[in-house]
């Protein structure tokens, strides 16, 4: 006989293992590609597509449908045509991307506007920490696929160090959630 060494949570007290599946895996054929996910997306240079896995990411938008529900992370799949990238930004908590396909070039900066480059490719990956400017681009000729996570199940929406896209917040999390 097997023996669970820790207690479910509450509200899967009870619940049968099917339905433990249902609510706890999400597979790709059922996301869809949200490209108006950041209020930078809208800009040509930053577009690009979540796939929602795990909550909402950084995009503010916490919609519950068709996700995993949130407890300590989030995780998206995020789809990055050549020559788009997002504006640099902050979180309240770390931020990791990990590369699963093709060239990503990450970089961190300072407030005076210093900023280091690094080419990740397949497999490679950038933890941000909390408040440091951080973003990425792909400049290859080839699309890339990621995975973000953000180390809190209900992030705050990315902090942009860009004043008209951090004033632009709070249109887009009118328009989101």
């Amino acid at each position: 006989m097997n023996v669970a060494r820790h207690p479910r949570d509450p509200e899967l007290e009870g619940v049968s293992l099917e339905e433990i599946a249902d609510k706890y895996i999400a597979r790709f054929n059922e996301r869809y590609a949200d490209w108006e996910a950041f209020e930078d997306a809208k800009i040509d240079g930053w577009k690009r597509a979540q796939h929602r896995y795990i909550g909402a990411g950084g995009s503010g938008k916490h919609d519950e449908q068709n996700v995993i529900p949130p407890r300590a992370h989030t995780l998206s799949i995020m789809y990055v045509e050549p020559g788009q990238g997002n504006a640099p930004h902050t979180h309240e908590v770390e931020e990791t991307f990990f590369v699963l396909e093709g060239q990503l070039d990450v970089f961190i900066e300072d407030e005076r506007g210093n900023r280091i480059t690094k080419r990740l490719g397949k497999w490679d990956c950038i933890t941000s920490p909390p408040g440091v400017i951080h973003g990425y681009d792909n400049n290859s000729l080839q699309p890339v696929y990621f995975q973000v996570m953000l180390g809190k199940g209900r992030p705050e929406t990315m902090g942009y160090s860009d004043d008209d896209l951090y004033l632009r917040r709070d249109a887009h999390l009118k328009n989101g959630v």
